[in-house]
């Protein structure tokens, strides 16, 4: 391949192959590894698609095992989601949203009907809270988004959030807010009772005030209401500082000196409950497991190995919500399949002021090891009661797509809110807006890139989705499309976050609904061949049959699959088409 036909593509020959011929894409290289057996630069007429080849590169690399997935095939399929097709019949390629939407469900939307019309509005992913409502409810919730995706052809996939070891987490027993006067006297307990005590809350663990000495501050929900410890005993008995609201299952934490108070629990993170819930969750399908109150990557890597013994591709997320999860946040984030930055819990923990640097960061780490990150937590909060968010909640929103997050999660405004449609309206009209508004003003922000990893295999295909976005944002193609399995390649496409939206053809299941998180990605189930050119024509002749390309698109297409014929040999290339 020479300079001057990569010039003619927007890209200098030099990032791609060195003079001597010793490296592919800036990676170390050996002849009996890595050949290129097509490059053309003619344009070529195809009578099937009626479409042209720009250019085509073309990897062989040896020493790679084929990848299985134990779930079923779809044969004979084209699965693709129906809001995407609408949206991109309407608005084209460049007005895909691709900042994706995950949404709490409760008793706000819970019903078939409700849950339509919060897909119809841009939810991607749907979020079951274990710590409420009963698992019969979460089982008729999991069957109906079921049947909205067989039978009226949406994608929205499942995730199940894990109760947890939270050990501070207090009870008054009422059924909404009460107040809590400046100067009043309240007492902490663990003892059990029923109904609602005056001046009375109950700590849901044993131990809660271990290590609490007098004068140290009890701050409820990150600052709702604050007290001061003044008696010890069987009971905390403290008087109200800062006069507030406590919210039933309030959180609570306490300071000293302006420090967080060190805790020494001993709790495990995955309690008896929490275990049984996954077992529910793994029964019923679901996608994703978030797990509450991770402390370090072995705490992942547990879950994980259970799930890899039983053979289940469940995909776990870590929740980053406590001090000690930043502390060890890296292993966290290499450990899991996925972040969500859980703003509120995170809040009581560290000052507030830190929450927005500390959300940019875990951003820009997770973006740095492919892994999706969610932004949660009081995104739109005053939406549960009122119509329209305030000014704040909408910048608030914009900065987490400025900074490119994969998904923004609602909580209570889409579980017990009064507008919770509205709402994800709210976010999907705030993140296409914004996402528009970064590709006028070319803020595309560069990724800077450890050198890569992995096996030989893996790192070719990370260069190779590295340049596939450069070139795609260079000559400004309509879409990338990536034909994969496992998905990895449609997942590297997305941390570079191209101007273009990518399509995922893959014929696995679980890989099109891993892929529902990933910024950008839109996940198409199809079946597929070893051949990337009849994969190629089939799909773009469905596509013209949904009206969803038209002549004259300009696509960038990758692929990983592997052909059975030539097992252990991966396959990965770029090829550049105009239909």
């Amino acid at each position: 391949m020479n300079a001057l036909c990569l010039r003619e593509l927007g890209i200098e020959g030099s990032a791609l192959i060195s003079s001597n011929n010793k490296t592919l894409f800036g990676v170390k290289i050996s002849r009996n590894h890595v050949s290129f057996n097509v490059v053309k630069m003619k344009l070529k007429k195809e009578e099937k698609t009626g479409t042209r080849i720009h250019a085509v590169m073309q990897s062989e690399v040896k020493g790679h095992e084929t990848y299985h997935d134990d779930l079923r095939k779809s044969k004979g399929l084209f699965k693709v989601d129906v809001v995407c097709e609408e949206e991109l019949k309407e608005k084209g390629f460049i007005g895909l949203r691709k900042t994706k939407l995950v949404c709490t469900i409760g008793p706000s939307c819970c019903l078939l009907e409700d849950l339509e019309n919060m897909a119809k509005a841009g939810m991607n992913v749907a979020r079951l809270n274990m710590c409420q409502n009963s698992r019969e409810w979460h089982e008729s919730v999991i069957r109906n988004i079921k049947k909205l995706n067989e039978e009226k052809g949406y994608c929205v996939s499942i995730m199940m959030d894990t109760e947890g070891s939270q050990n501070h987490v207090v009870d008054h027993g009422a059924s909404s807010s009460i107040k809590a006067e400046d100067g009043s006297i309240w007492e902490f307990t663990t003892e059990k009772y029923e109904g609602c005590l005056p001046f009375t809350v109950q700590s849901k663990f044993e131990g809660f005030s271990e290590a609490i000495r007098v004068g140290d501050e009890l701050v409820i929900d990150g600052g709702m209401a604050k007290f001061e410890v003044i008696g010890i005993g069987n009971n905390l008995r403290c008087k109200c500082t800062g006069p507030g609201l406590l919210l039933p299952r309030a959180k609570l934490s306490f300071w000293r000196d302006g420090k967080l108070v060190a805790r020494n629990d001993v709790l495990p993170i995955l309690l008896e409950k929490d275990w049984s819930d996954i077992e529910f969750g793994i029964s019923k399908g679901v996608d994703f497991i978030a797990m509450s109150f991770v402390k370090n990557g072995h705490d992942v890597y547990h879950l994980k190995n259970y799930l890899s013994s039983i053979s289940n591709s469940t995909k776990v997320l870590a929740k980053i919500e406590s001090l000690e999860s930043l502390q060890n946040l890296e292993e966290i984030v290499e450990a899991s399949d996925g972040i969500m930055i859980a703003r509120g819990d995170l809040g009581v923990e560290i000052p507030l002021e830190q929450i927005p640097s500390v959300q940019k960061d875990i951003v820009d780490i997770c973006r740095r090891l492919n892994k999706p990150v969610i932004v949660a937590s009081q995104l739109l909060e005053s939406m549960i009661e009122y119509p329209i968010p305030t000014r704040a909640e909408v910048a608030d929103v914009s900065e987490a797509v400025r900074q490119y997050a994969d998904a923004l999660m609602l909580s209570g405004e889409s579980a017990i809110g009064a507008h919770c449609e509205k709402a994800v309206s709210v976010l999907c009209t705030t993140s296409t807006r914004m996402e528009r508004w970064s590709r006028e003003l070319n803020k595309q922000s560069a990724l800077p890139h450890d050198k890569p990893g992995g096996s030989f295999p893996d790192q070719v295909a990370e260069q190779i989705c590295d340049c596939a976005v450069q070139m795609a944002d260079n000559l400004g193609l309509d879409a990338i499309f990536a034909f994969t399995r496992r998905g990895q390649m449609a997942s590297l496409l997305s941390r570079n976050r191209p101007n273009s939206p990518i399509f995922a053809f893959t014929n696995y299941h679980s890989t099109r609904m891993a892929l529902t998180l990933c910024w950008g990605v839109t996940p198409v189930l199809i079946e597929l061949s070893d051949e990337v050119e009849q994969n190629l024509e089939k799909t773009i002749a469905m596509l013209k049959t949904k009206r969803m390309i038209k002549e004259g698109d300009c696509i960038l297409v990758v692929t990983d699959i592997i052909p059975s014929d030539a097992a252990p040999t991966v396959f990965q290339s770029i090829l550049v088409k105009t239909i």
